[in-house]
């Protein structure tokens, strides 16, 4: 179930990575603009975070089986729009509505985990999930690249409908339902505004969220400038990119692979700061070299996978943490989560251009904010008020 449940939340790296290499060919193609080929991935993040939103609250009364379903087979027929797109406008058309569906299993598998374990066990959870569906990341760019040559753009999105095929089988053979009915919090408006009303009025949950979403802004401020700086500020070639982009996505999965194993050691708040303080440290050390430093080739590359790795010790951290704070709207929590996460890297991409300094301040930024919350608004209540939840 957790292979399952790792690749249905892999479904945001492969739609986001697998066509990146394809970026400058794409536009080339439907004759278009930078900006309306980035806003292909715009859209796509933005399309994620409200198809969170939207699923997360309804899981919470509905279950969770059959909106997984429902969203795995709304990606697959997504990738057969993109594939078949006509022109730019048709291809963003598709792209929002595969990051709604892709949107509806990513918050859905959190909600799966928070259902099933808690606390320490629930981040070691998350950090195994994250570990098998980081070799999305990895391959997805990789893949892309080899496939660009033969089968071109259009062929990548084939390739990604054949993932929401195997999504769909996953969720029919090896998930079943882990929300019973004796657990549901009823439907209509009314059950929405208590759920978000519980989950609003915890005050870690939402220093946790913030640190996990200003966390994710910090490496899609690098995943969304990336081909252009690597290949453009720093002479790589589209497949010496995809090459640096799979080895950087690999910092991920180390991160996440030392935090498992430390995790019972050390509290995961704990390795969730360490996580955080050094994807600060290293945001400083990017603003420099590329700023005053001369923006020297392996200087970025080895800064840029400092800040991949330390977000393996960020994100499983910080959303169990979170996820904890809210166990009585498991859905709830993981879609606001989840659409302050996408709806954030949505805003961050086209702010962030195609520069280094932009990428750099960027990731800078993002981080500070990270810190901020994790060390202000994570601390113990004075009360236990803000845990309660009010049938």
């Amino acid at each position: 179930m957790l292979m399952a449940l790792a690749l249905l939340s892999a479904t945001a790296p492969l739609a986001t990575d697998m066509y990146l290499p394809g970026l400058p060919v794409l536009g080339e193609d439907l004759g278009t603009s930078t900006q309306m080929v980035q806003l292909t991935l715009t859209t796509f993040m933005l399309g994620l975070g409200v198809g969170q939103l939207i699923v997360g609250p309804l899981s919470d009364g509905w279950g969770r089986r059959k909106l997984l379903l429902g969203g795995a087979i709304a990606f697959a027929a997504s990738g057969v729009l993109s594939a078949l797109a006509p022109s730019v406008e048709a291809l963003i058309g598709a792209r929002l509505l595969q990051g709604l569906s892709g949107g509806a299993a990513i918050v859905l598998a959190r909600a799966v985990i928070a259902d099933r374990a808690k606390g320490d066990s629930a981040a070691k959870l998350f950090s195994i999930m994250m570990i098998i569906g980081g070799v999305a990341p990895v391959v997805a760019p990789l893949l892309g690249g080899a496939l660009l040559g033969p089968v071109g753009w259009r062929g990548i999105f084939w390739v990604l409908t054949g993932a929401g095929v195997l999504m769909v089988v996953g969720v029919l053979t090896l998930i079943p339902e882990t929300l019973p009915a004796d657990r549901r919090h009823g439907g209509g408006l009314s059950g929405l505004a208590r759920n978000m009303r519980y989950v609003m009025g915890n005050r870690r949950y939402i220093g946790y969220s913030l640190t996990f979403m200003f966390g994710f802004a910090a490496l899609f401020s690098y995943i969304s400038a990336s081909p252009f700086v690597i290949q453009d500020v720093l002479g790589l070639t589209p497949g010496q990119f995809s090459i640096v982009f799979g080895v950087n996505s690999i910092g991920i999965v180390g991160g996440s692979i030392v935090n498992t194993r430390l995790i019972g050691r050390f509290h995961a708040r704990q390795l969730l700061k360490f996580g955080v303080l050094m994807l600060l440290t290293v945001g400083v050390l990017l603003v420099l070299e590329v700023t005053i430093g001369g923006t020297n080739r392996w200087v970025v590359l080895s800064l840029l996978f400092l800040v991949t790795t330390a977000i393996g010790f960020v994100m499983g951290n910080a959303t169990a943490l979170g996820q904890s704070e809210v166990p009585q709207a498991a859905g709830t929590g993981s879609a606001l989560m989840g659409a302050g996460q996408f709806g954030l890297a949505a805003v961050v991409s086209p702010l962030v251009g195609g520069s280094a300094t932009g990428m750099a301040t960027s990731i800078l930024v993002c981080a500070a904010i990270a810190a901020t919350a994790l060390l202000t608004l994570t601390k113990p209540a004075a009360s236990r008020r803000d845990l309660q939840y009010v049938e």
